[in-house]
């Protein structure tokens, strides 16, 4: 009983409620449905919802020096490698980050080398703050119960 108390408080210990989430890009498309849901005549007439679907404008491009804004923490992939990087700055086209647990490394990276879309922040999850909220609440009380009985 007491090596799994010990083991599930050391996994609680190292458990982190910060997780790593790539930002979504709003859709234009389920944008244009919204408005279209709240215009019932638009919807009856065939001919102009086959001009709003061609009319949609483009995705917007996504500026990478935007979303890497310096002192970020986040993980970024190159080239296929994934790296967890605090950004210092940039230099014209090249990013200048260091590792998270190792500041005297310097990494640079060109911006058409990182993948644009797998580009993650590190963010609070709720959830799994949750989780360990709940689980730790458990604990407690399984540790009152025992040592009451």
């Amino acid at each position: 009983m007491q090596k799994y108390l010990y083991l599930i408080i050391t996994l609680l210990s190292l458990t982190s409620c910060y997780t790593y989430q790539v930002k979504k890009q709003p859709d234009p498309a389920t944008d244009n449905k919204q408005g279209q849901k709240k215009t019932p005549e638009l919807a009856n007439n065939a001919s102009t919802q086959l001009q709003n679907v061609t009319a949609q404008p483009p995705a917007a491009p996504i500026n990478i020096q935007e979303k890497l804004a310096p002192n970020k923490n986040v993980k970024i992939d190159v080239d296929g490698k994934s790296y967890k990087i605090i950004v210092d700055r940039w230099e014209s086209d090249s990013l200048v980050a260091h590792p998270v647990h190792n500041p005297k490394k310097i990494l640079k990276f060109h911006k058409n080398q990182i993948n644009s879309e797998k580009i993650a922040e590190k963010r609070f999850s709720q959830p799994i703050a949750d989780i360990i909220t709940v689980t730790v609440y458990a604990g407690i009380g399984v540790l009152i119960w025992a040592l009451v009985h």
